[in-house]
């Protein structure tokens, strides 16, 4: 009996221990490219006009866009929790219709870092809550805020709360915001179909926080950035700031997955649409300042989609706003094996973790010096 008891008393220990080691591994074990598992991704990050989505580009008879008969009226969400509402018994919400909440809290904010040095460009960077490899190695390469002389831009990482270990982690991401004061989160659960709510989630970070910024670059944390090349060659500081202006690799005529095998799935109850309308593709784009703000109000009138990027295109064609093309090849949603002299005139280049962008990024500082125009 004497021998149960201590065994008893000291099971909290062990489990405070066994919990402790997950954390370890899930912040510590590097995460393996979506890509290398997935055949579309395959697929797409090896030849981009021989994917689903751009193949149906070619396609010209598409269906006109009907949205005040198609897109529901969004209605405001009531509940404050981390989880979605409940649904009552007049309504109810397919498991992967987004609920947006302009209740939504933020757990950390920066609320006066555009105060401090008002920004020309504000990075905004998609990260989870246990990235903190991913957040390091950015720091240390393309989010450098001192990457461009001359020209103030701002780095902020957008993350909410993870959905199984929130708790856990939460001390180790204050610490580290604390330290780097570059971490804004909100408490909806971080997860792929919320997306679309981290994103937004800078959006009204701009309108209350930045309203006067010029420019805005949404990124994921899996890309190589050249900041240099996109504020000298496409935003140039020197011209006035472009209007209701938003740019990337642009998808046109694009159908929603129908499939549940694959990630970007998207159920006709969440999207009823045949077609998206032309958007840009999410491993990064730039919009202007005031976009972003029309982009965040006009968001919460609209029903909200699981597919952030394609969301965005949607909030642009409610707007009445078009996206507008840039030079081919600058934004790449693929792959690409670096060169150096090759990359210093490109913006984005997608699939670049961690270790890949630390090994890379001291030759590419020199490619100034080694690379002709």
């Amino acid at each position: 009996m004497k021998a149960l008891t201590c065994q008893l008393q000291a099971l909290p220990t062990l489990l405070f221990a066994l919990s402790s080691t997950f954390l370890f591994l899930l912040v510590a074990w590097p995460k393996s490219e979506f890509s290398e598992k997935n055949p579309l991704m395959l697929k797409l990050c090896s030849n981009p006009q021989s994917s689903p989505n751009s193949a149906q580009e070619q396609n010209l008879n598409v269906p006109e866009f009907e949205w005040e008969a198609v897109l529901e009226q969004g209605k405001e969400a009531s509940s404050l929790a981390l989880q979605s509402p409940a649904p009552s018994a007049a309504t109810t919400h397919h498991p992967l219709e987004v609920i947006y909440s302009k209740g939504y809290k933020f757990r950390l904010n920066e609320p006066d870092k555009c105060q401090e040095r008002p920004p020309f460009l504000v990075l905004f960077v998609i990260t989870e809550p246990q990235d903190i490899a991913r957040r390091k190695a950015i720091r240390q390469t393309w989010g450098n805020e001192s990457s461009v002389p001359g020209v103030s831009i701002l780095r902020i990482f957008l993350t909410g709360v993870h959905p199984l270990f929130g708790s856990l982690l939460q001390p180790l991401l204050e610490e580290e915001s604390s330290i780097y004061r570059d971490i804004i989160q909100q408490d909806f659960l971080d997860t792929y179909n919320n997306l679309t709510l981290k994103t937004l989630m800078g959006m009204e970070w701009v309108t209350k926080f930045c309203p006067n910024v010029p420019y805005v670059m949404k990124a994921d944390s899996d890309i190589f950035l050249n900041v240099e090349y996109l504020v000298s060659q496409l935003l140039q500081p020197h011209l006035p700031p472009k209007k209701n202006y938003m740019t990337g690799y642009i998808y046109r005529n694009t159908k929603p997955i129908r499939d549940k095998a694959y990630k970007w799935y998207v159920p006709w109850e969440v999207y009823p649409n045949d077609t998206y309308p032309p958007y840009c593709g999410g491993p990064g784009y730039v919009l202007s300042g005031d976009l972003a703000k029309k982009i965040y109000q006009v968001a919460q009138t609209i029903k909200v989609i699981n597919m952030e990027d394609s969301f965005m295109g949607i909030c642009l064609h409610e707007l009445g706003i078009s996206v507008t093309d840039s030079p081919r090849g600058l934004f790449n949603v693929y792959k690409i094996t670096y060169e150096k002299c090759q990359f210093s005139k490109l913006i984005v280049v997608h699939h670049y973790g961690p270790e890949e962008l630390l090994q890379i990024w001291p030759s590419f500082q020199d490619q100034n010096k080694t690379c002709t125009s």
